[in-house]
This record gives C-alpha cells, structure tokens and sequence, in this order.
C-alpha cells in the first residue's frame, strides 16, 4: 500500500515567513539605530557650533574628532562664553558612554555651566554648583570636566578641575608643565563635592591647552606619554603660532594613541596679540 507524504511542519513556507519577520525586525533596527546616530550627531552639532570668544590678548581654539566604536558618538565637549563680570570662561569636558544618553547629557552640563556662570563666575563655585545639580538629576552618568575664567584686565587665569586630564602650558621662552593641580571627584558623582582653584598670571606668551582623555590615552600610548606629546607640540616657538593650526596639529596625537573614543582640545593662546593685529593693520 502506498504511503501518503504529509505536510512537515515548519516547511518551506513556514522558513520564508521566518526569515521574512527576522528581515522586518532586522531593518527596523538598522532604521532605529540610524536615527539614534541622527539624533546624537545633532546634538553635539549644536553644542559645537557656537563661535569661541575672541579677545585683543587672547584667542581660542577647538577641534574635535569622534570616536571610532559604537555610534561614532560621545560626550566630548568644548565651549567659551563671555560672563557678566567682564571676564570669560572657557570649559572642556567628557560624559561618559557614547550613545543618545551621553551626546544628551552633554548639552546639559555646558547649558549648567553657563546658568551658574551668570550668578558665580568663579571656576570652583562653577563646578561645586553643576555637580549638585547633576546629583539632584540622577542621571547615572558622570562627567569630567575642567572650566577656567580669564580676567582680560589683570591677564588673569583662574582654573578648576572635576577629575579632568591634567592641562598643559607652555610659555615661548621654553617653559612647559604638565599642570598637576588638585581637583575634585567628577561631576555627577557624590553632592557636596569641593573643587580647588588655580590662578596663574598670564604676562608673557604662551598657551593653555586642555584636551580629553581620548587625545592623550590609547592602547599605544598611556596617558602620561600622551600628554607628554601634547606638550612637545605647544612648547617653544609653537605658542607664538596660530590657536587653530595648534589645535590641528594637536588633535592628531589621537591618531597615535590608537584610541576608540572621542577625543577634543581647545587651546588658548596668549600674549602679543595685540601688537601682532596693530602691525597687521
């Protein structure tokens, strides 16, 4: 007696219905991931296009480049502002993770920064008053952070740091330091945190350079040997160049590091300026 072949489940249409869902599924997260990196990238558009402050005894300058991983994407920052006392603050600053959440919270702390900056001016009362917002917000994130104020009357430089990478000067007659001053825990971490000031004066020519993790620390490079090519490049003749050209040569160390984050500097340059634009006219 012949047999009767009966339908098997999980047949070849029952494959193709499966594989047609898997697709489905497949492309409607290739469409969400590709607007959470819109969203990112606009984002951090926005907190980097603002134009840094130009003053006749100081010029600044800033160059990002972005991570090599996950959305391309992260929390470096850079920015600069005039402040209601006559001075000017300059901040640089690192959120953790690179996705939506960090690219987010970034334009947070550089909108906190500038909110307190209009009742205190002073760095360590800029960043203790950031810090407790950031705790109250509860985001689950922390954020490393220096910000600095510039008097343009006495040329003077007042700094501050939350767990930040240390900063370099340079002065034109040979002078270089890694600067190691004392700073506080990262931003976002524990309330009531103090943040320690430096004040240098700033008579002669030179520059200030702040940079992230991401420049100066790599699977090449530790962070020592990183910053220690940072100021290879600012130190003698270099600080009487251009901020932007600085800044660019700069930013390239991050490619020497090997790293996979994203990484940003901003360079202050100092002194000279002046006579420099007077001669030019």
């Amino acid at each position: 007696m012949p047999h009767r072949r009966t339908a098997q489940p999980g047949g070849s249409g029952d494959l193709l219905q499966t594989l047609g869902d898997l697709t489905g599924r497949i492309l409607d997260r290739i469409k969400f991931q590709q607007a959470r990196v819109e969203l990112a990238a606009a984002l951090q558009r926005q907190v980097l296009a603002g134009e840094l402050p130009v003053l006749p005894c100081l010029r600044a300058a800033g160059r990002y480049a972005p991570a090599r991983v996950g959305l391309d994407i992260g929390g470096d920052w850079y920015d600069g502002f005039h402040m209601p006392d006559g001075s000017v603050g300059f901040a640089i600053g690192d959120v953790q993770g690179h996705d939506v959440e960090a690219a987010a919270l970034m334009g947070q702390v550089r909108t906190c920064l500038r909110a307190v900056a209009t009742a205190t001016t002073d760095p360590a009362e800029v960043l203790r008053r950031t810090n407790d917002l950031l705790v109250s917000m509860d985001s689950g994130l922390f954020v490393t952070c220096s910000f600095l104020r510039f008097d343009p009357v006495t040329h003077e430089l007042d700094d501050a740091r939350a767990g930040h990478v240390p900063a370099v000067w340079a002065t034109d007659d040979g002078r270089c330091d890694i600067v190691m001053n004392e700073g506080g825990l990262p931003l976002g971490i524990q309330a009531g945190e103090n943040y320690p000031s430096t004040r240098r004066s700033l008579t002669d020519v030179g520059v200030f350079v702040l940079v992230t993790d991401g420049l100066v620390e790599g699977p090449s490079y530790p962070i020592e040997e990183g910053l220690e090519r940072v100021a290879a490049l600012a130190g003698g003749s270099a600080c009487r160049s251009d901020p932007d050209e600085l800044a660019r040569r700069i930013i390239r160390v991050a490619d020497a590091t090997g790293h996979s984050d994203d990484a940003a500097v901003l360079v202050l340059r100092y002194g000279g300026l002046q006579q420099q634009w007077q001669d030019a006219g």
